[in-house]
């Protein structure tokens, strides 16, 4: 299962089985910039995928809400899975009128941890010229 949710206590939130499967249907994710465990830094490499999944370390979040907003101005699709904070700058520069926003409705549940201590949404850049 690719990706992972992270707090500022904790790195190690898996991405509910049922929601990637359910995105990955819809989307056909060919890469991820930030699996568990990756030996790689996903901010720091160009991304290789055309429909890349996203669900980052939350310690770090604007960097890698820009960098997927960068990565989508090259024409790949972006989703991503983070916090639904609507009042941040990184919202506001990079996602609000730029992607489709679709809230989650509750909380998402993790198997390995429980209930998330937060509201969530997935956050869709269409890359330009990409149809997808």
């Amino acid at each position: 299962m690719a990706g992972y949710i992270q707090t500022s206590k904790t790195d190690d939130y898996a991405t509910p089985k049922d929601l990637y499967e359910q995105l990955n249907n819809e989307f056909h994710f060919d890469f991820d910039p930030c699996p568990l465990n990756a030996d790689f830094d996903g901010l720091a490499i160009i991304w290789g995928g055309k429909v890349n999944f996203v669900n980052p370390p939350y310690s770090n979040l604007k960097a890698w809400i820009k960098k997927s907003f960068e990565e989508s101005q090259k024409g790949k699709t972006v989703v991503m899975l983070i916090p639904s904070r609507t009042d941040t700058i990184a919202f506001h520069e990079y996602i609000y009128h730029k992607a489709e926003i679709r809230f989650i409705k509750g909380r998402l549940k993790f198997s390995n941890k429980g209930p998330a201590p937060f509201a969530s949404m997935i956050v869709i850049f269409r890359g330009v010229n990409n149809g997808n």
